[in-house]
C-alpha cells in the first residue's frame, strides 16, 4: 500500500509532466503564449492539495473494501490532478471578481500579469491587460483540467468514466452558479429580508466552496472505484457537511486570520464585501443604527486597521463569531456521523476523520 504522501506526490509529478507538455506544445505560438502557459503553471505552485486528498481517499474508501490497495490507477490520479488544476482556476477568477491583491503571499495572478506588462515596457493599460489575461488564464486553467480528467478517464471503465464526468460537470456548473450567487449577494443582500441572510449565506458557501472542494472530489474518486449508491450516499452525507464547515474556517479566517499565515491581509473579506454567515449573524442582534454603520463599512475597499479591528469586534461582541464557531462543530459532528457503519474501508474512514481536522481545524 503506498502512503498519502507518495500519492499526493504522484498528484504532483502528474501535474509537472502535464504542465511541460503544455510548454512544449505552446513554443510554436512565440514567446507570449509560452509566458502565458508559465503563468499558469505558477497558479498550481502551492496550497495543501486538499481536493486531490479527498479525491484519493473517496477512491480508497470504495476500493479498499474489495482488500489492501496498492497505487492508484493513473485515471484516479489525474483525476486528482485535474481537480487541483479545476481549484486554480476558481482562484484565479476569484482574485479578479474580489479585487484581490495577493494570493498564498504572492501578487494576485491578475497583479502578477500586469507587472508583465510593465516589465516588458508594452504600451497600453497595464492593469487593463492583467484583468483581461486573468480572465483568459482562469480560462485556460479549465480547459486543461478537463484535458487532464479526459486523459486519465481514457483508461478507466466505460461505466466509471460515465459517473466521473456526470460528477465533474456537475460540479463546474454548481461552483460557476455559487460564485456568481457570491457576487449577487453583495448586492442583493439589501432587499433580502434581514431574517434569511444567513441561509442565503450558507447557499453560497454550499455551491461556491463545499460540494466542490469535499463532496465532489470524493464522489469522482469513488466513482472511479466503482462505488454503489449506498458508498456514494454516505460519502456525500460525510463530505456535504464538513465542505461547509471547512468553509465556515474559511469565513473565518478571512475576517480574523493572521496575514502571515493566510497569505491575504487581515479582514480582506470584510474589504471585499463578503455577505458570509459571520456577518448575518452579526446583524441579526445589532440595533438598526449600528445595522446601518455596519453595511455601509463592510465592502469599501479603504476600510483602515481601525476600521477593519472594529468590525472584528462588532462580530464578536454580537456573539457571531461564537455562533459559527458552534456552527461549524456542528457540521464536523455531523459529517463524522455519516461514517458510522457506511460500507467503507476502514483504513480509509480512518483518513477521513484525519482529513476532516485538518479541514476545519486549521490557520490558514
Amino acid at each position: 500500500m503506498t502512503s498519502s504522501t507518495d500519492r499526493i506526490e504522484a498528484v504532483s509529478q502528474r501535474l509537472e509532466r502535464f504542465v511541460a507538455a503544455q510548454h512544449a506544445a505552446a513554443e510554436d505560438a512565440g514567446a507570449e503564449a509560452v509566458g502565458f502557459v508559465s503563468a499558469a503553471g505558477s497558479a498550481l505552485t502551492g496550497g495543501k492539495r486538499l481536493r486531490a486528498r479527498f479525491c484519493l481517499t473517496g477512491w480508497e474508501a470504495v476500493a479498499g473494501v474489495r482488500g489492501p490497495v496498492a497505487a492508484p490507477p493513473d485515471a484516479v490520479i489525474a483525476a486528482a490532478a485535474a481537480l487541483e488544476i479545476f481549484h486554480a482556476a476558481a482562484l484565479v477568477h476569484d482574485d479578479l471578481i474580489d479585487n484581490s491583491d495577493t494570493r498564498r503571499g504572492r501578487p494576485a495572478a491578475h497583479r502578477a500579469l500586469q507587472a508583465v506588462h510593465a516589465d516588458a515596457g508594452w504600451a497600453g493599460d497595464g492593469d487593463a491587460f492583467g484583468r483581461a489575461g486573468a480572465v483568459l488564464l482562469g480560462d485556460l486553467l479549465v480547459a486543461w483540467s478537463d484535458d487532464l480528467l479526459e486523459e486519465g478517464l481514457a483508461g478507466a471503465e466505460p461505466a466509471a468514466s460515465i459517473a466521473a464526468r456526470r460528477g465533474y460537470a456537475l460540479m463546474r456548473r454548481e461552483v460557476t452558479i455559487g460564485q456568481f450567487l457570491d457576487v449577487a449577494e453583495e448586492a442583493a443582500f439589501v432587499t433580502a429580508p434581514g431574517d434569511e441572510h444567513a441561509a442565503r449565506a450558507l447557499r453560497v458557501a454550499s455551491l461556491k466552496s463545499a460540494r466542490y472542494s469535499i463532496e465532489h472530489p470524493l464522489l469522482l474518486g469513488a466513482a472511479l472505484a466503482g462505488a454503489g449508491a449506498a458508498q456514494s450516499a454516505a460519502l456525500s452525507a460525510f463530505g456535504h457537511p464538513l465542505g461547509l464547515a471547512f468553509q465556515l474556517r474559511d469565513d473565518v479566517l478571512g475576517v480574523f486570520g493572521d496575514a502571515d499565515v493566510t497569505g491575504k491581509p487581515s479582514g480582506d473579506d470584510l474589504r471585499e464585501g463578503k455577505r458570509t454567515l459571520l456577518v448575518a449573524y452579526a446583524r441579526e442582534r445589532l440595533a438598526p443604527g449600528a445595522r446601518r454603520v455596519m453595511d455601509e463599512l463592510i465592502g469599501d475597499p479603504g476600510l483602515d486597521a481601525g476600521q477593519i479591528a472594529a468590525l472584528q469586534q462588532t462580530i464578536v461582541d454580537t456573539g457571531a463569531l461564537a455562533r459559527v464557531e458552534e456552527q461549524i462543530a456542528r457540521f464536523a459532528a455531523e459529517a463524522d456521523r455519516a461514517l458510522r457503519g457506511a460500507a467503507l474501508a476502514t483504513p480509509a474512514v480512518g483518513a477521513l476523520r484525519d482529513l476532516a481536522r485538518d479541514a476545519t481545524a486549521r490557520a490558514s
